[in-house]
């Protein structure tokens, strides 16, 4: 074999082999173990980022391992192709949507394929192909005949420059993810599906995704946030209203309800814009507030107003009237659209009540009788009612049933299981998306779509002055004065079941179909914690509604979840005098460090000056510390690339980008390589057969160690220190002579175990050397290596011996020799006992296997 290494023809060589091969092409085999390893798909942006080459192989690199443990995988990749970014580049560049998310794809492709990613690409998906999305339609058009999904008017995040409507995440400090604009609240009508009504079954389910990252688990059960509390019905008293007019109300303190001293409702609601008609300051005062923050936490910190309605509220126990306030913390789209203020007991309700001279009643005290005035701030806590007429006395616990049981008795109210989960709005007012299959009738109807896929015109150039959807006539207007629908689905709607696709993917018959059964769940899924709510639950969610179709057997995706960290790098700046920043790629500067490796400064390479730290943080193309896979890949191969992923830090940790890391990954794969260049000859003609004499005992020993600690490390996915296994190893046999034989043969063994622990971290570099030694065809065919543990036995152990806390000597020992003479044989070295000197051996501490710590003072 050559001695130099050269990545390009080692990787061409590997993947035209795969490819010949079919290596990777994953078929149904009821009679072996399936395992389905899947990464979240990507967006077709155009460029792979280092993100995405540091998910695609912590997912390509599980796969390969549980393909050489004799399983039978399936790993594939499709492309998320739908979306605002699609319509926005197509816009800049003046060309279709289609066309440049195509070209995008074809580029992305060529990248992943140049990694060296084991997919199976004969099931390759976009969703923009009417192929997969005609079935999303198709189960739309059966959840409306099962009420599941529905149309009705509903509060939204509206983004006036991208005309669309915005998830809740999608606004970010009260403006558009993407426009930057400030966003509105609207009231629209809107396609929704009915995931509340799955709420408790989604979350009891959670407790079983024992493979899932606790953190995610925690944030889901968040996200669907079921309470337990009691809706009561309070009057309204005032002009224009009946004495039978009343307000919904959902507490959770229900033990704080003799506090209310007035009650908030949201700018949207009802009882706010009927009294806006004729008071032109409230209507001013909604329209502020439709600008407002639409996030619980926006909502937490923002100046609470409001502005008094002059309507009461009629207390359903006292009796007694409270005023009413528009407020802009209330949302309407959560619970009823209106809250009962307690501000003795709220801290918000209490800068509300500061704010505007509204009384507090405090009617909760500590049970232990300690100070819990509410002059500084509310008091949260629960504890012992006061002030609370016949309810006095209760506990929290108990007034809680007491209270309930009052208002049932009387009709004005009964305890309730709330979610803090709203029904999925999957309708968005754009055109890169899947078409709703829905046609509304001359008559003010709606029904389902029956001739499928209803596909989305892709020859069209967008201007964006909102959907062109409107404007095609071709499109929208049909016949006997029916109007197609022209909103089309949220891309949350195609990510929620491509997972399941892919096991189906040459099916035009069904959705799924019986392969479907054999490959889910999945067992393993990788992607980033910036899913753990919306993706993972409209999976979830979506996962249960196919199975209810009859279309899976198992109720959740996902079996196992890893979260990657993110990549992280070096940002630098300079700023002008206006205080504008202009941000230069770490590659572009001079870093200064001291001694001890702590960053100092640093200069622009092309000019000498000084630019500014500005910290570690995500690669961003905004902070310009991005690193080009491409470049990377040309220089030093995609091997050395994928190396360095997994060997600077644990797959879910961040990975702080290092130009010095990647060099030293280069440098062990050449390493290696010269290893088995050099030995290859000796290699070749050595027995298998292991050798057992005492000259390459201690060479054994060692490298089934590390193979041990390796696949131990395997199993828990922690990447990181299975290479540090193979550098163990490899520098083991560099100390071998391959002209002994029986050294030769343990170059064999040693060679054989390492190419097969890195094989799926550098798997071109792996393919060639096993092939070259004379190791078989196809590593990944191999097998798993297996620790010989006759060769971890050892008649003696090595303790390092501490005087006072500092190394002093080693000593061997016995492998079972009492503690009694390790301490003996420890105080009997000779430097050990110079550094005792005349001081009196106060103790002596061993610790098995490992240390002697002898206390001398």
């Amino acid at each position: 074999m050559q001695s130099e290494y050269d990545p390009a023809a080692v990787e061409a060589a590997a993947q035209q082999y795969w490819d010949a091969n079919q290596t990777f092409r994953a078929v149904e085999d009821p009679a072996r173990e399936k395992f389905y390893c899947l990464s979240m798909f990507p967006y077709p942006s155009g460029r792979l980022h280092m993100g995405h080459v540091r998910n695609y192989t912590i997912g390509d690199v599980i796969a390969r391992y549980e393909r050489m443990r004799g399983k039978n995988v399936l790993q594939p990749m499709g492309w998320d192709a739908f979306g605002l970014p699609a319509e926005n580049a197509a816009i800049k560049q003046g060309i279709p949507p289609s066309q440049w998310t195509r070209s995008n794809i074809e580029a992305m492709k060529a990248q992943l394929k140049r990694l060296g990613f084991g997919y199976d690409w004969e099931r390759e998906l976009a969703t923009c192909d009417p192929d997969y999305y005609r079935w999303e339609q198709w189960l739309f058009t059966r959840l409306m005949e099962q009420g599941l999904a529905y149309r009705a008017k509903a509060a939204v995040n509206w983004d006036p420059v991208d005309q669309t409507v915005l998830a809740n995440e999608q606004v970010i400090d009260g403006r558009g993810w993407r426009s930057g604009a400030l966003v509105e609240k609207r009231e629209i009508e809107q396609w929704s599906v009915r995931i509340t009504d799955y709420a408790q079954e989604l979350l009891d389910a959670i407790d079983g995704l024992e493979g899932w990252p606790e953190q995610v688990r925690t944030m889901q059960r968040n996200w669907i946030g079921r309470s337990e509390g009691v809706y009561m019905e309070f009057g309204i008293a005032g002009p224009g209203v009946s004495e039978h007019d009343t307000l919904g109300i959902y507490t959770t303190r229900p033990d704080t309800v003799m506090g209310v001293t007035y009650v908030a409702v949201a700018a949207e609601h009802p009882l706010a814009r009927g009294r806006a008609e004729q008071d032109p300051d409230l209507a001013a005062f909604i329209e502020e507030c439709r600008r407002g923050g639409t996030t619980e936490a926006e909502l937490e910190t923002m100046d609470k107003q409001g502005y008094r309605l002059g309507l009461d509220a009629v207390h359903p126990i006292t009796g007694e009237p409270v005023p009413i306030f528009a407020a802009n913390f209330v949302l309407m789209g959560y619970g009823t659209g209106a809250v009962m203020a307690v501000p003795a007991h709220d801290q918000r309700d209490w800068e509300f009540a500061e704010r505007y001279g509204i009384p507090k009643q405090q009617v909760v005290v500590s049970a232990d009788g300690s100070d819990c005035g509410i002059a500084q701030g509310a008091y949260v806590d629960k504890g012992v009612l006061t002030n609370s007429g016949p309810f006095d006395g209760l506990t929290s616990e108990q007034a809680f049933d007491a209270i309930a049981a009052w208002l049932a008795e009387r009709g004005k109210g009964e305890k309730r299981v709330n979610f803090r989960l709203r029904d999925w709005g999957v309708s968005r007012q754009r055109y890169w998306g899947c078409p709703i299959p829905v046609v509304h009738t001359a008559d003010g109807g709606v029904r389902p779509e029956t001739d499928l896929p209803v596909k989305l015109p892709e020859d069209v150039v967008v201007d964006g002055s909102g959907s062109p959807l409107k404007k095609m006539d071709s499109f929208s207007q049909l016949a006997n004065g029916e109007v197609r629908e022209t909103d089309t689905f949220d891309t949350f709607f195609e990510s929620s079941w491509y997972y399941a696709r892919y096991c189906s993917a040459d099916c035009d018959t069904a959705m799924l179909d019986a392969r479907a059964n054999y490959w889910l769940p999945v067992d393993q899924y990788v992607g980033g914690v910036e899913h753990a709510v919306l993706h993972l639950l409209y999976a979830r969610f979506f996962h249960k509604l196919m199975r209810d179709a009859g279309l899976v057997d198992c109720d959740e995706p996902f079996a196992n979840l890893l979260t990657q960290g993110m990549v992280v790098a070096e940002t630098w700046y300079r700023e002008d005098a206006d205080g504008k920043r202009t941000w230069y790629n770490p590659a572009d500067v001079e870093v200064t460090r001291d001694d001890k490796g702590k960053l100092v400064g640093g200069v622009l390479k092309a000019d000498g000056e000084p630019v500014t730290f500005g910290g570690v943080e995500k690669m961003s193309k905004s902070k310009n510390n991005g690193v080009d896979p491409e470049t990377l890949i040309e220089r030093y191969g995609a091997d050395t690339v994928r190396l360095y992923t997994m060997f600077t830090a644990p797959p879910d940790q961040s990975l702080e980008w290092s130009d010095e890391g990647v060099e030293g990954a280069a440098r062990f794969l050449r390493r290696l390589w010269s290893l088995a260049a050099a030995s290859a000859e000796a290699v070749r003609a050595a027995s298998p057969a292991t050798a057992d004499d005492e000259a390459v005992a201690d060479a054994r020993r060692e490298i089934h160690a590390a193979l041990k600690k390796a696949l131990f490390d395997y199993q828990r996915h922690q990447f990181n220190t299975v290479v540090s296994g193979c550098m163990t190893i490899v520098n083991v046999l560099y100390k071998l002579d391959a002209a002994q034989p029986a050294q030769a043969a343990v170059l064999r063994e040693g060679l054989g175990i390492v190419l097969r622990l890195i094989a799926p971290i550098a798997p071109h570099v792996a393919h060639h050397l096993w092939q070259a030694l004379g190791l078989g065809d196809d590593v990944l065919a191999a097998g798993w290596p297996v620790v010989d543990e006759d060769a971890l036995a050892q008649d003696s152990i090595q303790y390092v011996v501490q005087v006072n806390g500092k190394v002093r000597g080693k000593v061997q020992v016995a492998t079972d020799a009492s503690r009694e003479a390790i301490e003996a044989a420890a105080l009997a070295d000779d430097n050990v006992q110079r550094f005792i000197g005349d001081a009196p051996v106060r103790k002596v501490i061993v610790v098995p296997n490992k240390l002697v710590n002898v206390v001398a003072k």
